[in-house]
């Protein structure tokens, strides 16, 4: 991205970041060894080939035979007594501070 600065005398200047002087070198780098490759100084020998044939074959849907001992586990209830504390709530009546406005 440019940035454009203010000089003391009142001229502006642009700057331009790295992104566009790589991107001006990558083009000059391509455009030589496209050059090379168009005048014959490099050439490249490609000769037909092919992938190797591969065969792949699965069973699928079986499930591995496991033999498997385990303990019984055993879920119930017994009946037991422990203390619960008791909350109890009663009324009062108490005097309760009151905020309020009174028009004249």
């Amino acid at each position: 991205m440019a940035d454009y600065n203010r000089e003391p005398d009142g001229t502006v200047v642009r700057r331009s970041g790295a992104g566009r002087t790589i991107a001006i070198i990558a083009v000059v780098i391509v455009a030589i060894v496209a050059l090379l490759f168009a005048t014959g100084f490099w050439s490249a020998d490609v000769k037909e080939g092919a992938l190797p044939d591969v065969k792949v074959s699965a069973d699928g849907g079986k499930l591995p035979d496991v033999n498997l001992d385990s303990k019984e586990l055993v879920v119930g209830t017994k009946k037991t007594e422990i203390e619960v504390p008791k909350v109890k709530t009663e009324t009062e009546e108490i005097d309760v501070p009151v905020v309020g406005v009174k028009d004249e």
